[in-house]
């Protein structure tokens, strides 16, 4: 009774053991394509909207200048100051604004590019537009100084499609991530005793004839 189940276990394993080895490729492949597409299922699509301010010089300032300064006030738009006064145009938190919104310089324009995720795209387009009305408020509040003004170079419009990765893109992802685990455990797997890898016994050769025996032979 007891012999039953140790049986079947050994039976299962032996049947195993003759899989051949491309299979666990195969099912790592397989499970990761799966867990993939489920993650591309499961996950709400993002969607991005992009805003952008450019730095013109007022004055006797520069073009050199106002360059500078696009770069510093690329760096200012995410700060508390400017996000605490953009929060009342979105109407969402200074936390929602701090995960979601990404600003990017030009090194060679003195343009600034505001950008913003959300799941709904029309938060997106509000919360862009709110930081750089926010920002170009405090730019102007400190021209007097800076001799540089931001003026808004284009409003974000509502995306029409999802920046974040399809089902399809994530399924693939995850394939190649199993097929990949997939090799390296047979890569990584324990050598078993008398594998190809063992050195092959030295041939014998015959033991030379004793000098009697050749003598009787004559």
């Amino acid at each position: 009774m007891t012999d039953t189940p140790i049986r079947q276990r050994r039976l299962s394993l032996a049947r195993l053991r003759g899989l051949p080895l491309w299979s666990v490729v195969a099912a790592g492949t397989l499970v990761g394509g799966l867990l993939g597409g489920s993650y591309g299922l499961l996950t709400p699509s993002t969607y991005t909207a992009t805003s952008y301010v450019i730095a013109v010089p007022a004055g006797k300032s520069s073009p050199d200048a106002a360059l500078g300064f696009a770069q510093a006030y690329g760096r200012v738009a995410t700060q508390l100051a400017v996000l605490g006064d953009a929060q009342v145009y979105a109407g969402v938190p200074v936390r929602t604004l701090q995960r979601s919104v990404r600003t990017a310089t030009s090194p060679d324009a003195p343009m600034v590019a505001v950008s913003a995720t959300s799941s709904r795209p029309g938060l997106a387009v509000d919360m862009a537009n709110a930081v750089t009305r926010s920002l170009t408020r405090h730019a102007d509040d400190t021209r007097g100084n800076t001799h540089v003004r931001l003026v808004q170079f284009s409003r974000a419009v509502e995306p029409s499609e999802p920046t974040s990765a399809s089902t399809t893109v994530t399924g693939l992802v995850g394939a190649s991530a199993g097929g990949l685990l997939g090799g390296l455990a047979l890569l990584a797997r324990p050598r078993r005793n008398g594998q190809e890898d063992d050195p092959a016994p030295a041939p014998s050769v015959p033991s030379p004839a004793a000098a009697a025996d050749v003598r009787g032979q004559r």
